[in-house]
């Protein structure tokens, strides 16, 4: 605890003492979540999603201890991967997505934790065609936690952890796997949520100015052709349905050229 004791300068150095402590006791996976959390501020660092994803499977393959980290994004019944820290997950991942089996599959699919592993690919039946794949490709264990942990499912994807030794992936710390599969999640919403915004704002802009383009070519058409309001429009949109071409680019096209009319 910091207390004001005395002048200002002993308690600048009461301060400083406490920060630079607190600071030392970070250990390397404090300093991977506060790393983290800096980059999920999207908004405020100009970081895409894509970006985002690339920092998580970085932090992730060098805490969790994974040879290879990727990131699977369902899309309906379409499955993808984006981020991968080694093409050779890509292809792995693409086995379950042709066969929809293996752990991403389930991790992004089947309700509960959201966890599905396997510790021998080569060996486990449980996925007969996805196992034996990742084997020769020279994955032979993997672990994948949904996005978000713990959801009713079926989840946005999956972050997906492979070793390339049989039983390598053992002593991983599974809690913090889940806890970088929240980040992920949280990252992904983030950047849905403001893609939709950008969207909304841009919808709004072109009605804004679709609707000012109108008016001009109805300002024109009744200004040169002595017409109402309302007449002027039911000629721009009989045009614009005898030549096929959308009525903002018919207007456009007007009042671009007014002075040839």
């Amino acid at each position: 605890m910091i207390r004001r004791v005395g002048g200002g300068d002993r308690w600048r150095e009461e301060r400083e003492r406490f920060v630079n402590d607190d600071v030392e006791a970070l250990g390397p996976l404090a300093e991977e979540f506060v790393s983290l959390g800096e980059a999920l501020t999207i908004g405020e660092v100009g970081l895409g999603v894509i970006e985002v994803l690339e920092r998580i499977v970085r932090s992730a393959q060098k805490v969790v201890g994974a040879d290879v980290v990727s990131v699977t994004l369902r899309d309906g019944s379409t499955f993808t991967t984006p981020v991968e820290t080694d093409p050779i997950a890509s292809k792995a991942d693409a086995v379950q997505y042709e066969h929809t089996e293996g752990p991403c599959v389930e991790a992004t699919l089947d309700a509960g934790l959201g966890f599905a592993a396997s510790s021998d690919l080569r060996h486990d039946t449980r996925w007969t065609r996805f196992g034996p794949a990742a084997a020769d490709l020279g994955l032979h264990a993997v672990f994948a936690t949904g996005m978000f942990p713990r959801d009713a499912g079926p989840r946005m994807g999956a972050l997906n952890y492979y070793s390339r030794t049989p039983y390598g992936l053992d002593q991983a710390d599974k809690d913090v796997a889940l806890v970088f599969a929240t980040h992920a999640a949280v990252a992904l919403r983030g950047a849905k949520a403001v893609e939709a915004a950008e969207l909304r704002a841009t919808q709004l802009t072109e009605a804004v100015q679709s609707r000012d383009v109108i008016g001009q070519a109805k300002g024109i058409l009744m200004e040169r052709r002595g017409l109402t309001a309302d007449q002027a429009f039911d000629t721009l949109r009989r045009t614009s349905q005898d030549l096929n071409v959308k009525l903002r680019d018919l207007a456009q096209t007007l009042a671009d050229r007014r002075a040839e009319l």
